[in-house]
């Protein structure tokens, strides 16, 4: 048998507080929603969509500017590493041309003392260099200050023939000779470093036909 709606022992509404009870059909996760606003919590479109604060966009300008720094002294790190080495390279050159010019600065001043050295090697054949003469002692002191500049003499009787250091004023052929050799010295060749002050001039004995 169904109940009196009217039957007192159904809860009715409380006429003290005024309020009605509470519908069957409401949403049983309304006032889950509503905890979970009230605790703080959002789900992921509200995230999405919610508004970038102050904050947040001071910290990804102050990241950009970071970035940028960054970048730029990579960059003038790269720009500096390339003047330094053209820098060591302009160096480098400089100083390998300044030995070539001294070394040419002290070869025209070795050249001018050939034709002593001549006259010397021309006496010694002669037999007037006797030793403990003034002219010996002379001729010594002469060909100490042309080592001291770092001259040297080449050519001699018996080394292989090279035309790039060797000047051949007259070929004779030989008997016995297998290759170009130097037969007779007629002016002893000089130089100075790399630079040629003068090639030898020689004799060159070549092998007969």
């Amino acid at each position: 048998m169904a109940k009196d709606k009217d039957d007192p022992t159904v809860p009715g509404p409380d006429p003290e507080d005024g309020s009605a009870p509470e519908s069957a059909d409401a949403s049983p996760n309304a006032s889950a929603d509503a905890a979970s606003a009230e605790d703080g919590d959002f789900t992921v479109d509200d995230i999405l969509s919610a508004a970038q604060s102050a904050d947040a966009a001071a910290a990804d300008d102050t990241d950009a500017v970071a970035d940028r720094v960054e970048a730029l002294e990579s960059q003038l790190l790269t720009d500096l590493k390339r003047l330094q080495a053209e820098y060591a390279n302009y160096r480098r050159r400089t100083e390998d041309q300044r030995e070539i010019e001294i070394e040419r600065a002290k070869g025209a001043a070795a050249k001018g003392l050939i034709p002593v050295l001549d006259d010397l090697d021309r006496a010694a054949k002669h037999g007037d260099l006797v030793e403990g003469t003034p002219f010996a002692a002379i001729a010594e002191k002469v060909r100490a200050v042309v080592e001291r500049m770092g001259v040297e003499a080449y050519g001699a009787a018996g080394e292989t023939f090279d035309p790039q250091q060797h000047e051949a004023i007259f070929q004779q052929p030989t008997p016995g000779a297998t290759e170009a050799t130097i037969l007779e010295v007629v002016e002893t060749g000089y130089r100075l470093g790399s630079v040629e002050l003068r090639p030898a001039k020689v004799v060159v004995a070549v092998p007969a036909e």
